[in-house]
């Protein structure tokens, strides 16, 4: 009996131990902050970080607590950020599975949070993990408190109305524009609802992944399944981020480009196994290189490039020539 207990106290201990619904690291000073944030967006492309888009978000965050949230990766945004200067602290929630949206813990750290920034990743997880949790009111009752949100890559995939599901895996334009339907267009919606973002779409990696031809996939499908039928977007590329002020005026910062789209009609041709046809897209394209920026309520913009793009059989056009 002696031998046979040992066995099965041997086989239980060599059992992989379960992995912990999270993990949680901070930098800084662990007693609440009290500061009061005056809110706005960052909305990041991907790619390497930019920092006078992280000063901009601890300025709005009034030098409080940030917080953030991931489903994959480390804690390394921690020390990087804090550098900067001006936060409190900064820590990192590393999501494992849905049941940390229900942590107490968990919550009560968004709940101190004077902002909260996304990271990359996979949008798959976040929707699966965050949809319909508390961990989805926490970061509505931190925007309506004052506090600023932003995300890049797929952190920012998912804060419009709209977003590419990715549960199928990516997306090229060169897979979408032939077929609308195909199985990887996978939309979904409603997850957050920010003002500013609603009737919005938001694309990441854009010039760098050539991601214009899907996003008016997007846009067509968001059209003709009858969620809007005027739908908008903004496209980040990399190393880039979009600063959006609480009134809706927004800058851009970093690196490259920023792009504002509206469609104006319905599409011609959006069915499955036919290539899309689609005119009169609207296009407002800011820079990094000269003073420009773009008012969301409004939908205007002033010192960039204005331009409007048609696509007929999968193929896009423009009336400036280039496409981005």
């Amino acid at each position: 009996m002696k031998l046979i207990a040992a066995a099965l106290l041997g086989a239980l201990v060599s059992l992989p131990q379960a992995q912990p619904a999270y993990t949680h690291a901070l930098a800084g000073n662990p007693a609440d902050a009290t500061g009061k944030g005056t809110g706005g967006y960052v909305l990041a492309g991907g790619g390497t970080d930019q920092p006078a888009a992280f000063k901009w978000m601890i300025e709005r965050a009034g030098g409080g607590d940030i917080v953030i949230i991931r489903a994959s990766g480390a804690d390394a945004y921690n020390k990087w950020i804090l550098d900067l200067g001006g936060a409190d602290s900064v820590e990192t929630i590393i999501f494992r599975d849905r049941s940390a949206s229900s942590d107490p813990f968990v919550l009560e750290r968004l709940r101190k949070a004077e902002g909260v920034f996304i990271a990359g990743g996979d949008q798959s997880r976040y929707v699966n993990f965050w949809k319909g949790t508390p961990v989805e009111d926490a970061l509505h009752a931190l925007v309506a408190r004052g506090g600023p949100i932003g995300g890049t890559s797929a952190g920012l995939a998912i804060l419009g109305e709209f977003g590419f599901g990715a549960r199928e895996g990516g997306l090229t334009s060169k897979e979408a524009l032939p077929n609308p339907f195909v199985k990887a267009v996978e939309l979904d919606r409603d997850f957050l609802s920010l003002k500013h973002l609603e009737n919005l779409m938001t694309d990441t990696h854009f010039v760098e992944r050539d991601r214009l031809g899907r996003l008016l996939v997007f846009l067509a499908r968001i059209q003709h399944d009858g969620w809007s039928q005027s739908p908008r977007a903004i496209a980040v590329d990399r190393q880039t981020a979009v600063l959006i002020e609480p009134s809706g005026k927004a800058t851009v910062v970093g690196r490259n480009t920023a792009y504002f789209l509206n469609t104006t009609t319905a599409p011609a041709v959006c069915e499955p196994g036919k290539p899309l046809t689609m005119r009169g897209v609207n296009v407002y394209r800011i820079g990094t290189t000269a003073p420009a920026t773009f008012d969301l309520p409004s939908w205007k913009g002033m010192g960039g490039l204005a331009y409007s793009l048609d696509v007929v059989n999968g193929v896009i056009t423009s009336s400036r020539g280039e496409l981005y």
